[in-house]
């Protein structure tokens, strides 16, 4: 943490760039006419009209990123990088003061979200040192709504993309709601930038912040009459979070059917409802195809569309499944192409107004977990805390593929991550048989790996992938109410025997493990778990006894 007085001096460094920034000759004010138009000149445009850009840096720098302030937002503990930039970061907030005066900035001011509570007003001073970088500035454009008024909390990022290599950073300052980011050219950057600030702000009003898609299902009970839920999706990046939230799951017959809220990140308050963001969403493109996410797919290829770090070929074709340049390929489609699928609000109405609540929780495991798993509220509490999932390209390609805890799903908590866990258990505890809980596997279920001594990995036997219209049939089943659900006698919690629509007796791990190796490892996974939650000295107890029933 640093000291008071070079705070002080911090905080007062940033204030004095912010004020200059707002009126200073060498930034722009752009029009949104006019920043699509020069955002197109530096872009390729492919087949289906919309435009293609690439960055050098390909995934967020979370390694780089320090959070900065009182004990209350401090973050610890740091790795060596961090160290060594809060150890400069006196010197390096001077270098930027002065540059600021130097360099040709465009600003854009948006909204993030639409309601008169809570809609952080968005500005982004963007250096386009580099001409091209004005794309940095569009994609926010684009993500974010029109600023009409007004509003609180502001928040501001200072984008400097050409900063030196060798001192790329990512600076965040919650108690005046801002962020400096230096020598990336990544776009998530910016987008979660804005969002870890804004859930940070929900907090202080009483909300939590969720890295969780929403949506609203209209499906047909045990009854025949037709139940109205809303539904929060949460994972982590690339493990399907927006493919199921954009998704009908089959959901066809009369009077059924889905409203898309929003894909990433939500405001979720004490009555259950929930103020959402953006209006565009950030997809992860491998494996996109227009069979199994024909939703996704027609607004990814939309003229309002923006790709970023796809492949894309001389003649303007498109190969979503081409990981030459990153694995990490990602777009902006704009949530009014997913049209007729989206609500008329961005907003989730409260739990009295609607027949109840679905929290699916999704994983990305490829071993033992079962494909669904029903949670007491107890248990849900512990599965928001384990966070678990597999490590993806979007967050450190060198780690795709390894096991990964972040509570909530979610990278970008700012604070305590107990007080995260204590409201959202209260919230379930408080609505229990309003709220149902799942935690959902994505990945699959077989994987063997073996470890050389060398260090080297080498798979033995692939993972049986769980499909997409499967996890689909599964949600279909939860809404409709027509899964069986029995007690798993190695996980000792409910676990479907049967889905309607798919064999689940094809994810039995006595068809892949026999039953030591199946117990060794449950035993071993739920002995990181309950290692892992016991680091929360601020946890409800009752969260962490729930660790052992998981």
């Amino acid at each position: 943490m640093t000291s008071n007085t070079s705070f002080e001096n911090e905080i007062q460094s940033l204030s004095r760039m912010i004020e200059y920034l707002k009126g200073a000759p060498n930034v722009i004010n752009s029009t949104d006419w006019t920043l699509r138009r020069n955002a197109e000149r530096y872009a390729s445009f492919t087949k289906f009209g919309n435009i293609s850009v690439h960055s050098t840096v390909k995934n967020r720098s979370a390694k780089l990123t320090v959070c900065i302030g009182r004990p209350e937002v401090y973050q610890k503990p740091l790795n060596p990088q961090q160290n060594e930039i809060m150890n400069n970061l006196g010197k390096t907030l001077t270098s930027v003061e002065i540059y600021i005066r130097k360099a040709p900035f465009v600003r854009i001011n948006r909204n993030m979200g639409e309601n008169s509570e809570f809609s952080p007003n968005c500005n982004i001073f963007v250096s386009i040192q580099r001409p091209e970088m004005i794309r940095l500035a569009y994609m926010t454009w684009a993500t974010l709504f029109p600023a009409k008024q007004e509003t609180e909390p502001k928040q501001y990022i200072i984008y400097i993309p050409e900063w030196q290599e060798s001192d790329r950073q990512i600076l965040v300052f919650p108690e005046i709601s801002t962020t400096v980011v230096l020598g990336t050219d990544y776009y998530g950057e910016s987008k979660k930038g804005f969002l870890r600030m804004a859930m940070w702000n929900a907090k202080q009003r009483g909300m939590l912040g969720l890295h969780a898609g929403a949506k609203i299902i209209k499906a047909k009970g045990s009854d025949g009459n037709i139940k109205k839920y809303g539904m929060l999706i949460f994972g982590l990046s690339g493990t399907g979070k927006t493919t199921h939230t954009c998704h009908t799951h089959g959901l066809n017959d009369e009077g059924e059917g889905i409203e898309i809220l929003q894909d990433d990140v939500i405001f979720l308050k004490k009555d259950g409802s929930a103020y959402g963001s953006e209006r565009g969403f950030y997809l992860k493109t491998e494996g996109l195809d227009a069979v199994s996410q024909p939703i996704i797919y027609k607004a990814a290829i939309s003229r309002d569309a923006i790709f970023e770090n796809v492949m894309i070929n001389y003649e303007g074709n498109v190969s979503f499944d081409d990981d030459t340049l990153t694995s990490n390929g990602r777009g902006i489609m704009i949530r009014s192409d997913l049209s007729p699928y989206i609500s008329d609000s961005i907003n989730l109405p409260a739990i009295d107004e609607m027949d109840g609540l679905v929290v699916a929780f999704i994983t990305r495991r490829h071993t033992v977990v079962p494909l669904a798993v029903k949670l007491t509220p107890e248990q849900a509490g512990a599965v928001f805390m384990l966070g678990e999932s597999i490590e993806t390209s979007a967050g450190d390609p060198k780690r795709a593929g390894e096991s990964v805890r972040s509570v909530g799903t979610n990278p970008f908590i700012i604070g305590d991550k107990s007080d995260e866990g204590n409201w959202f258990y209260d919230f379930v505890k408080r609505n229990e048989g309003k709220v149902q809980c799942y935690l959902l596997n994505t990945g699959g279920m077989g994987e063997i790996i073996e470890k050389l001594p060398d260090g080297k990995k080498i798979t033995k036997r692939k993972v049986k992938r769980v499909e997409i219209a499967e996890m689909a049939s599964i949600i279909r089943g939860i809404v409709r109410g027509t899964i069986k659900w029995e007690n798993d006698k190695y996980w000792n919690a409910k676990v479907p025997v049967y889905v309607e629509g798919m064999d689940i007796s094809n994810y039995d791990p006595e068809k892949f493990y026999d039953k030591a190796s199946i117990t060794q490892q449950v035993s071993d996974l739920r002995r990181e778990r309950i290692e892992y939650i016991r680091g929360f000295d601020k946890l409800n107890k009752e969260i962490i006894a729930a660790v052992e029933t998981i």
